[in-house]
């Protein structure tokens, strides 16, 4: 049977049969940005948007989505143009083995479409959904709340790819702890920090 979808804002017509996923279409035509993980919808390896919703395409018949806008992480930017949450994630490097982050960048993107000014709660409840077995998130959420300011456009992006420069010490830095050592602030004696 054939499959009328708009991916990536072009319409293409795809061969498909009644027990393909929408991630079986997809990546059989090329958009492998989506991952196959658990094919159960447990993972969120494969969350592509759906006429503008992050949807879990691996438990998505392709025939419900048929007529549908579809957006992976193909259409967001390129290698020299990428959008804000791609560049925000490569910044904070908010990846490792990196097989996640395409679910995760198409999530993150549709929470801040919706949510522009998230709490870090409310970045960390949008992706709970998603699971990366490399880190502990910490990255994530950060790149996310960057990609929130980058996309707002209330400040400046380093361009050294640290963090932002309008944000001041964190609350660490100001009391004289290590960012990240697990030191308390004052009393550092890892290698990390001075004592």
């Amino acid at each position: 049977m054939q499959i009328e979808l708009e991916v990536n804002g072009e319409t293409e017509t795809f061969e498909a049969s009644k027990s393909d996923s929408l991630l079986d279409v997809l990546r059989a035509n090329g958009y492998t940005g989506a991952k196959r993980g658990c094919d159960t919808g447990a993972c969120g390896f494969c969350t592509v948007h759906v006429d503008g919703d992050p949807t879990l395409s691996c438990v998505t018949p392709v025939t419900k989505a048929e007529g549908a806008s579809v957006e992976t992480i193909e259409g967001l930017g390129d290698q020299d143009d990428l959008h804000p949450v791609q560049q925000a994630f490569v910044d904070n490097t908010a990846l490792q083995c990196g097989f996640c982050i395409p679910g995760m960048i198409m999530r993150s993107k549709a929470l801040l479409d919706e949510n522009p000014d998230p709490t870090e709660q409310e970045v960390r409840e949008a992706l709970s959904d998603n699971l990366c077995r490399c880190t502990g998130y910490k990255k994530i959420v950060e790149a996310v709340l960057d990609a929130a300011d980058r996309m707002d456009g209330d400040h400046a992006v380093a361009t050294d790819g640290g963090p932002p420069s309008d944000r001041g010490p964190s609350p660490d830095d100001a009391a004289g702890g290590t960012p990240d050592s697990g030191c308390p602030p004052g009393g550092c004696d890892c290698s990390e920090g001075e004592p």
